[in-house]
């Protein structure tokens, strides 16, 4: 019987590549190894990217996976601290890798209230909400040094930090405990052109959901989550590429604004 691949080599290059990239502001030009087959398989990339990267996570990121894989319809990667920024009012630069892929996303924000116990890996949409403590309005920077990331497959987004490179965190969504944020209208604005709208009510099942996927996929994975991490629970108007000097703005049920520009990692 012929003896299994050994894929850790190549799982250690694909890792050790992006987060080179990352921390120099390089290109990743091609895939830089085998493309991870399963979900599991890119999983393994960014265990061991997150481990050589040592840096504090802030929060996660969840994206959805359409058509789903494996049976998942989401997938995640982490936010570093040091990519965290609070909204102002004059717009913050957030920086992109130019050469790479680069894209700005509407999303609720939500904050974990409550320490999970990694040893429950099932949760129902009403615990999951009872574990956040804070909703705000916010935008979401993908970028990778690898242009095709979105291109090849979630496997490969896993693979590099799940394509996150930034979070601005806007106002608190004031009204979020009475009311249904799935049904607030979402705006993205490019240089003062409405480029998107939509409502979570057309995300899988919406922003808590998001909380719960989180939940479940951290405890299966036995990584903690902690009170105060944010997560970022997915494009409401979709995945809208930007470049070097432009101007983003997210509006949330005629109330709310958040504003970036975009600049050169």
């Amino acid at each position: 019987m012929a003896a299994l691949p050994d894929t850790t080599d190549n799982t250690t290059r694909i890792a050790r590549t992006f987060v080179e990239a990352r921390r120099e502001g390089g290109t990743v030009p091609e895939f830089p190894g085998d493309v991870p087959v399963t979900l599991a398989d890119g999983y393994a990339v960014q265990d061991a990217a997150l481990l050589l990267a040592e840096g504090v996570v802030a929060g996660w990121k969840v994206g959805r996976i359409n058509p789903p894989l494996d049976g998942v319809d989401r997938l995640t990667g982490p936010i570093f601290v040091d990519q965290v920024v609070t909204a102002s009012a004059d717009p913050v630069a957030m920086p992109v890798f130019a050469h790479g892929f680069a894209a700005a996303e509407a999303e609720f924000l939500l904050r974990i209230g409550t320490a999970p116990d990694l040893s429950k890996t099932r949760y129902t949409a009403d615990e999951a909400r009872a574990m956040v403590d804070a909703v705000h309005v916010g935008i979401e920077i993908a970028s990778s040094p690898f242009p095709g990331i979105n291109a090849l497959g979630p496997t490969v987004t896993v693979s590099d930090f799940g394509n996150n490179n930034g979070l601005v965190v806007g106002a608190d969504a004031e009204g979020w405990r009475e009311g249904d944020i799935n049904d607030w209208p979402v705006e993205l604005w490019i240089n003062d052109a409405l480029i998107g709208a939509a409502t979570s009510a057309t995300m899988l099942d919406g922003p808590f959901g998001a909380v719960r996927y989180l939940l479940e996929h951290m405890a299966m994975r036995g990584i903690a989550l902690s009170p105060g991490q944010w997560v970022s629970t997915g494009a409401v108007t979709g995945v809208h590429p930007v470049g070097i000097g432009d101007r983003v703005e997210a509006r949330f049920d005629g109330r709310f604004a958040v504003h970036c520009t975009i600049k050169a990692r």
